[in-house]
């Protein structure tokens, strides 16, 4: 059963009722609207919301999470169902409640494996870029149902720009100033907490839902949950790899959604994460979503922080919303059915517009870190689409990265002020290298990409000094070393051997020091691997040298 996760809280049932009945009336219109999103029938947000909510309030850790169809995964799958069955509706929302299924099962799969680090594949700069990117095509597309023109299709944004602009005359301008007093009102219900701005716009648009029909305004239409139910149907032959790939990347846009607003909150309130937990967790909501013809579901950062926002103090808060919800489906579906679409529109921009804030690339500009990254994101959400562009962006973060270990900068230590510290020269010019040794560190860690590059800034370290009798490598950056990094090294210490120089390791962790000492390197014996520290390694004897024996 469902309690508070936090020891030092103490369950407060008015707080999580209070907070439950509040986020009800926001999930449930959000679910119609990312249905919409998903080119899915109405159900499919219902049914999602319905199940993620049950699902994680019985099962999750986060006392906080709230697991819902969010705009995102709306995004991916229908640009994934797009991919596969092109424009015919049917055959989509068969794909993608596949699509959905298969996604649960490779959270299945994820989670039973422990890889509760896999959200870590998406760096946060690529997370910032590609929400944003995302968020301008999710505003666009929801501008025809604003404005009460033709859908417009894909999700290449100049061609999104050309089609708006061509069906910008056909503007209805009762559902215009609809969606835009819905907009405007949303808006100003940020500024007071207590007033529920959603809840409010809904109420006011069903109650003008007669008037509006009649100046042409479209309504959402009928709901009809019982024609979702059945299994979804298998992938055709052909279909089986892209409809993993595509289940594959609703996976990682997920998690990474997920894991982001749940260990957010849980830092914030030093509850525990355990992202393996959470894994099984979100397969197992996907699952039966899939299976029920819903959406994909994930845990929100929006719906997660106004769960908080509204006073939740454990899982009961979500649970009680999907009992809530339940019975706005079974007493008010028919008044739901009513929600004019720009109003629905109103609330999705709304809803994506926290995501447009250009503030959030403001850290990495004064940093001066991953600037290009998060920019390259943007730009290919924009131009290569929502999914092509997230597979780029994490290819390209990985490049960038590659790029940045495949050139390391090799420093060159020096003593500093007669003490134990040895530190760069070229940062502090004070530090003075022992006489007659080369103290070398590289600043990243040696795998077969770099090592070449190493060690040719060594040897050319080597030749520029006289008088050289040692060299000292400290490894401390490299937990590790593979087969390549060992043939590099063994060739640099028969380079150094041939020149009459002794080559010392210091600063070396465990599974360095095991893979060189099973590589007996001669002129590498165990005692130059035995220096803890650089100062070791400068105040050993040689090992040609032995002890006075009149001291022994």
């Amino acid at each position: 059963m469902p309690a508070t996760e936090n020891p030092n809280v103490a369950p407060a049932w008015h707080l999580d009722l209070v907070s439950g009945l509040s986020i009800a009336g926001l999930l449930l219109p959000e679910a119609v609207a990312y249905s919409g999103i998903a080119n899915l029938p109405p159900q499919a947000g219902v049914i999602a919301l319905f199940v993620g909510l049950v699902s994680y309030g019985l099962l999750g850790r986060s006392r906080y999470a709230i697991v819902s169809a969010t705009s995102s995964s709306a995004a991916v799958l229908a640009a994934g169902t797009l991919a596969l069955a092109g424009g015919d509706n049917v055959s989509r929302a068969a794909i993608g409640a596949t699509l959905v299924l298969l996604a649960g099962v490779c959270f299945l799969i994820a989670g039973a494996a422990r890889l509760g680090g896999l959200s870590h594949l998406i760096a946060r700069p690529v997370l910032r870029g590609y929400t944003f990117g995302l968020a301008c095509v999710i505003a666009l597309k929801q501008l025809p149902h604003l404005f009460g023109v033709a859908d417009v299709h894909g999700d290449f944004v100049p061609k999104l720009l050309v089609d708006l602009a061509g069906v910008s005359t056909q503007m209805k301008l009762a559902s215009v100033g609809t969606g835009v007093l819905a907009l405007a009102l949303l808006f100003v219900g940020e500024r007071w907490r207590r007033l529920p701005g959603s809840l409010a716009v809904i109420v006011l648009g069903v109650v003008a839902a007669g008037w509006l029909q009649g100046q042409g305004v479209t309504l959402t239409g009928r709901i009809d949950l019982a024609q979702a139910l059945g299994w979804p149907s298998w992938p055709q032959s052909g279909q089986w790899l892209p409809s993993v790939e595509l289940a594959a990347a609703l996976l990682l846009i997920l998690y990474a959604e997920s894991y982001s607003s749940i260990r957010g909150f849980a830092l914030k309130h030093g509850d525990k994460v355990e992202p393996n937990r959470d894994l099984l967790v979100l397969g197992i909501a996907n699952v039966v979503s899939g299976a029920l013809h819903g959406m994909p579901v994930g845990a929100g950062y929006s719906a997660t922080s106004a769960n908080e926002a509204a006073g939740a103090q454990s899982r009961w808060s979500g649970l009680i919303a999907a009992a809530t919800v339940l019975l706005l489906v079974v007493f008010a579906l028919r008044w739901i059915e009513r929600i004019p679409q720009p109003v629905l529109a109103a609330i999705v921009i709304h809803a994506v517009s926290k995501s447009l804030r250009l503030s959030t690339f403001a850290p990495y500009l004064r940093w001066h870190r991953d600037r290009l990254v998060a920019l390259a994101a943007v730009l290919a959400v924009l131009s290569l689409g929502i999914l092509n562009g997230l597979l780029f962006a994490i290819a390209f973060s990985l490049v960038m990265l590659l790029r940045q270990l495949a050139t390391p900068r090799l420093c060159v230590l020096g003593r500093l002020a007669e003490g134990h510290d040895f530190v760069d020269i070229a940062l502090r010019p004070e530090a003075v290298p022992p006489p007659g040794m080369l103290i070398v560190r590289p600043e990243e860690p040696l795998f077969f990409a770099n090592a070449e590059a190493v060690f040719v800034q060594a040897r050319h370290r080597v030749e520029a000094q006289q008088g050289l009798h040692r060299v000292i490598l400290s490894l401390e950056e490299s937990p590790d070393l593979d087969g390549t990094v060992l043939e590099s090294l063994g060739d640099f210490v028969s380079w150094l051997a041939a020149r009459g120089i002794e080559l010392r390791v210091a600063r070396l962790k465990d599974d360095a020091r095991d893979a060189l000492m099973r590589m007996a390197l001669p002129q590498l014996p165990p005692q130059a691997l035995d220096d803890w520290s650089v100062e070791d390694a400068v105040l050993a004897p040689s090992p040609t040298s032995t002890p006075d024996k009149g001291n022994s």
